[in-house]
């Protein structure tokens, strides 16, 4: 199965291109224009990862970052940007943020990333279904 990736830019152009460079890779791509769109995306299903663009009008990425943290605690998040400074950097990932990447990103770069970020979720979702596992089997004494 494919994986599953959002791509949140505000600039449709890149958009457009990205998205059909990874799904040429393989990789089932939805996009967004903004984070209050990508937002509703998220509540609606999950994503394997998101990439999010760090300056955006409206919703900045950092914002979106926490929002999406807010809604899917593990949700694996690349920021993205050609505006980068350690800064933001070092914020986003304290946030949860999985990686930061500046534009123009390097599209082997980004896929390996990316797969990285699909494993990582696949060990925290089994992670937590684990511990679920136990708190039930603790709680009826079995």
């Amino acid at each position: 199965m494919a994986d599953n990736v959002l791509l949140i830019d505000d600039d449709k152009d890149f958009l457009d291109v990205m998205t059909d460079r990874m799904e040429a890779r393989g990789l089932e791509v939805a996009s967004s224009t903004s984070a209050e769109d990508a937002l509703s995306m998220i509540k609606k299903g999950a994503y394997d990862c998101i990439i999010l663009d760090l300056q955006m009008p409206g919703m900045d990425g950092i914002e979106a970052l926490k929002a999406i943290k807010e809604i899917q605690p593990e949700a694996q998040i690349i920021l993205l940007t050609g505006h980068a400074t350690v800064e933001k950097g070092v914020e986003a990932i304290k946030l949860g943020a999985t990686d930061f990447i500046e534009k123009p990103a390097d599209l082997e770069t980004l896929t390996r990333k990316i797969k990285n970020a699909h494993a990582q979720k696949i060990m925290i979702v089994e992670k937590k279904e684990k511990e679920a596992v136990m708190d039930a089997l603790k709680r009826f004494g079995m």
